[in-house]
């Protein structure tokens, strides 16, 4: 994992390295124009924040990625998969995975918590990016975009490359209800009474799907303790949105 540091600050894979023209970023709260409760990088639109400040904020990235085109998952938290291509890039509907056989056009979908995950099949050359809280974790968004990149492409998830951004640690992901809101499969997950590791719990789902182990890598920092780096929903409601991002190149 490497850290680069100009004026924006994102993180970039080791697993990804081999491959120069899947270019991407997890972008902390550093740099941007936005001010206030969302200062720094915002870059989602959905937080109050001002329209003109998250459309700075999404410039600097794209320019930063050297592409023509930056594409947004609407999330709501569902398990929709869209396939963007250059004649449907201002029609997403609302969805929490985005995939892409095609060539600068970069997917994005902002985070504050959940994890904001990128798919990349090197034999049929696709990129997905997928948003996955808690509700993802427990609806198997994973497994859906896996399938559809399968029945879309051929992809097989042996071959795929899963990388995963700072989210939810384990020492914050508190759920008094989980009898209610997480399957029982998760249950053996839990560190300490109603305290789950999501991190074991996506590396236990696309291990089940057939991802390698060696091909998955989690960067596991916790958004919820590392307060001066990413915005964080479970530490104060009114913030903005980190953001991972990806593009095929060349």
């Amino acid at each position: 994992m490497e850290i680069v540091k100009p004026k924006l600050e994102w993180l970039e894979y080791e697993l990804l390295e081999k491959y120069p023209h899947v270019v991407h970023g997890v972008f902390s709260r550093h740099g941007g124009v936005s001010q206030g409760a969302w200062a720094g990088l915002n870059l989602s639109d959905g937080t109050g924040d001002n329209p003109e400040h998250i459309e700075a904020n999404r410039e600097l990235v794209r320019k930063r990625l050297g592409v023509s085109h930056l594409v947004f998952a609407k999330q709501h938290h569902g398990t929709i998969v869209h396939r963007v291509t250059a004649k449907n890039l201002t029609k997403v509907p609302p969805c929490d995975a985005l995939f892409t056989t095609e060539r600068d056009i970069a997917l994005g979908v902002t985070f504050a918590d959940c994890q904001g995950t990128i798919l990349y099949d090197p034999v049929h050359e696709a990129v997905a990016l997928v948003h996955v809280g808690w509700r993802g974790s427990a609806q198997n968004l994973y497994a859906q975009v896996i399938k559809t990149m399968w029945r879309e492409l051929g992809t097989q998830a042996h071959n795929l490359i899963v990388c995963i951004s700072p989210s939810l640690g384990p020492d914050h992901a508190e759920f008094k209800n989980y009898r209610q809101e997480l399957p029982q499969s998760f249950w053996p997950f839990q560190v300490k009474p109603h305290y789950f590791d999501f991190w074991a719990i996506s590396r236990m789902q696309l291990t089940a799907c057939g991802v390698l182990e060696k091909n998955i890598e989690i960067i596991e920092e916790c958004t919820a303790c590392c307060s001066e780096d990413y915005f964080s929903y479970r530490r104060a409601k009114d913030v903005g949105r980190n953001a991972t991002v990806v593009a095929l190149k060349g």
